[in-house]
């Protein structure tokens, strides 16, 4: 029989979930705070990267249901909840959306229900802040109802690893709690791994995206002396790459972004100072490194204008690829804003090519992609590749551009053409 699911939080994490719940025969409801989500999903729309407005109507064919309705938890065996945690002024994770759902949660909670986090957050969260707050049903976790935490592990327009097919960890109050868990995700993935509790569950998640950030810093801080010492990074990656054992390739770039690298590290980082009182030195010489990558394009961009006696400020500077990933119109954190911000500072005249970002604004100005890539390269002073997007014709852009300066490393090197 089907059962039923009400998964908090219809974004990047929740709607994919849905999709496979609804595909694994569960009747899904979809529950968000925003209208404008619920009647565009209503009506077949998609507002992720990884869904299509099809892939939308097949999950309402299924039976799957968006609402704002608190009450729709009544019903449900089993409740997801899939909403933001952005980093707090203080910089560690905001709450705010996590506690909201939990309370509407609480609201209508019957026993017998599991509830799963997989929003990401410092290790206790699951345990101490969710479960206070479920319990002011006056149903106690671990009897009443069933607690777990899950780390969402989506990957946006990865097209080789889906919901299905990457593993899923989940980790319960009790062990009772992680069974059910356990149970509940194996109708929907291919492979259930079990942690020992909550807080190695919430864990193994910041471990996952402090190992990319540190590494990302460390390729990034080479990249720096790599150029001054005439080195070929990416040639020594490439070289670095052919060991079969002991070594991951990692690449530098103009900075970090998406949902993950720039914001869960710090969550860590805030708990280590909050409950122990020493900073966690790893996580915070990394975030110092990534963030400093833009102002670092910058230096480079008015390299390759001093060597043509020209300087940064009146001159046109196009970027090409504002998204944080190439091939898909996420746009979070990424590093494209704050280097459009410091080019306009110094003067420069910012433009933009991005087929995925039509529209785009840097400092509350807002502006349109350039149309006809290879006429804007040909226009602008100094060309930035930011995003290597597959529908780019690299080449072309190479051969139009009087300066490129390639951050990703996937344009051959001509006179013309600098790398990172």
């Amino acid at each position: 029989m089907p059962a039923s699911l009400v998964i908090v939080g219809l974004g990047y994490v929740g709607l994919p979930l849905a999709q496979e719940a609804v595909r694994s025969g569960l009747d899904v409801v979809g529950l968000d705070a925003s209208q404008r989500v619920v009647e565009g999903l209503t009506a077949g729309r998609s507002h992720v990267d990884d869904l299509s407005d099809a892939d939308v109507a097949t999950m309402l064919a299924g039976g799957f249901r968006a609402t704002t309705d608190p009450t729709a938890v009544s019903d449900a065996d089993t409740v997801v909840i899939c909403v933001p945690t952005p980093l707090s002024p203080e910089g560690g994770p905001d709450l705010g959306a996590v506690l909201s759902a939990a309370d509407s949660i609480a609201s209508h909670l019957r026993p017998g229900t599991l509830v799963v986090l997989e929003s990401t957050t410092y290790p206790g969260t699951t345990e101490t802040v969710l479960r206070e707050h479920l319990e002011a049903s006056g149903l106690v976790a671990g009897d009443d109802f069933a607690l777990a935490f899950s780390p969402e592990r989506i990957d946006p327009g990865n097209t080789r690893f889906g919901f299905r097919n990457t593993p899923k960890v989940v980790g319960g109050l009790s062990e009772a709690c992680t069974a059910r868990a356990a149970e509940f995700y194996g109708l929907l993935v291919d492979e259930v791994v079990v942690a020992a509790g909550t807080k190695e569950a919430e864990m193994a998640k910041l471990l996952e995206n402090t190992y990319r950030h540190v590494n990302i810093a460390l390729v990034n801080e080479m990249a720096r002396f790599c150029h001054d010492l005439d080195i070929d990074l990416w040639d020594v990656i490439r070289c670095a790459a052919t060991k079969p054992f002991g070594f991951q390739a990692f690449y530098p770039g103009p900075g970090v972004g998406g949902h993950c690298i720039p914001i869960d590290p710090n969550y860590l980082s805030f708990a280590v100072r909050a409950r122990l009182g020493y900073p966690f030195r790893f996580v915070e010489l990394a975030q110092e490194i990534n963030q400093g990558m833009p102002a670092y394009v910058v230096s480079r961009v008015q390299e390759l204008l001093n060597d043509r006696s020209r300087s940064l400020r009146g001159s046109t500077v196009l970027l090409v690829g504002v998204t944080y990933k190439p091939d898909i119109a996420d746009e979070r954190e990424s590093p494209a804003v704050p280097l459009a911000q410091q080019l306009a500072d110094r003067g420069a005249l910012v433009r933009y090519h991005d087929p995925f970002v039509p529209t785009w604004s840097v400092g509350g100005e807002p502006s349109s992609s350039e149309p006809d890539l290879e006429a804007a390269a040909r226009r602008a002073d100094v060309v930035v590749l930011l995003q290597a997007h597959r529908c780019f014709d690299l080449d072309a852009l190479a051969q139009a551009a009087t300066a490129l300066l390639d951050t990703r490393g996937a344009v051959s090197r001509t006179d013309a053409v600098q790398r990172l």
